[in-house]
C-alpha cells in the first residue's frame, strides 16, 4: 500500500497518539506519511497554519489536497477507511454511547492540557491557580465516571477506549504526581491491561 495521507504529527501529542493508535489498530499506518511538528500556543507553524487555521495537531491532509482537523473528525474519517469491525459504531445507541464516552475521555485530556500549560509554560506570577483547581476538578469527576464504566469498557477496544487511553497516558506522562490510580482501582485495572496492546505500546510518548 502506498502512502496517500499526511498527517501532521508530534509523537509526545495525546491526540495525534489517538490517531496513531486506530491507525496501528486498523492496519492502515502504511497508507500515511507523518508530518513532524513542534508547536506550542506561543510558537505556531507557518506551514500548520496554512492547512489547519486552528494551528493545531492532529491534521491530515487527503489525497485531493482538502484537510481534516481535529482527532475525533480523523478518527472517523479513518474508521471508514478499513474493512475491519468499525471502532466507531455506525449506529444505534451503541454509537451514541461510544461517542459519548470519547467525549467525556477528551474533555479530560483537554482540562490536563490546559493545567499543563498554566502551570508550565505561563510565568509563575500570572499564574491563575482556582482556574487550574476548576480543571482538575473536571478531571476527578471524569475519572469517577469511569471507575463507574470500567465494566463496560472492557467489553470493546473502540473510539470509547482509545480516547480514554489516550487521556490516562497523557496523565501519567505530564502529571505523575496525580495518583488517580488510587481512587479508581477498577479503571487502573482496566488501564494496567489495556496498555499492553501493541498500539497503545508503539505510541507510548517518551521525555
Amino acid at each position: 500500500m502506498s502512502a496517500s495521507l499526511t498527517l501532521y504529527h508530534s509523537p509526545t501529542s495525546p491526540y495525534v497518539r489517538k490517531v496513531m493508535v486506530l491507525l496501528h489498530e486498523t492496519g492502515q499506518l502504511d497508507a500515511v506519511i507523518l508530518r513532524g511538528v513542534q508547536l506550542s500556543p506561543v510558537h505556531p507553524s507557518t506551514e500548520l497554519n496554512e492547512h489547519n487555521p486552528a494551528g493545531k495537531i492532529p491534521a491530515l491532509v487527503l489525497p485531493d489536497g482538502s484537510v481534516l482537523h481535529d482527532s475525533r473528525v480523523i478518527l472517523d474519517y479513518l474508521d471508514h477507511q478499513h474493512q475491519g469491525t468499525p471502532l466507531i459504531p455506525r449506529e444505534g445507541p451503541a454509537r451514541w454511547r461510544r461517542l459519548t464516552l470519547a467525549s467525556l475521555a477528551d474533555a479530560m485530556l483537554d482540562a490536563a492540557v490546559l493545567t499543563r500549560y498554566e502551570t508550565f509554560l505561563r510565568p509563575e506570577d500570572k499564574r491563575w491557580d482556582d482556574w487550574v483547581l476548576g480543571q482538575f476538578s473536571k478531571i476527578d469527576r471524569s475519572l469517577e465516571v469511569f471507575e463507574q464504566a470500567s465494566g463496560e469498557l472492557e467489553k470493546h477496544f473502540d473510539v470509547a477506549a482509545i480516547s480514554l487511553a489516550c487521556a490516562l497516558g497523557y496523565l501519567d506522562f505530564r502529571m505523575p504526581d496525580l495518583n488517580w490510580r488510587r481512587d479508581c482501582p477498577r479503571l487502573a485495572a482496566w488501564y494496567s491491561a489495556v496498555s499492553l496492546r501493541p498500539s497503545l505500546q508503539a505510541t507510548t510518548p517518551t521525555p
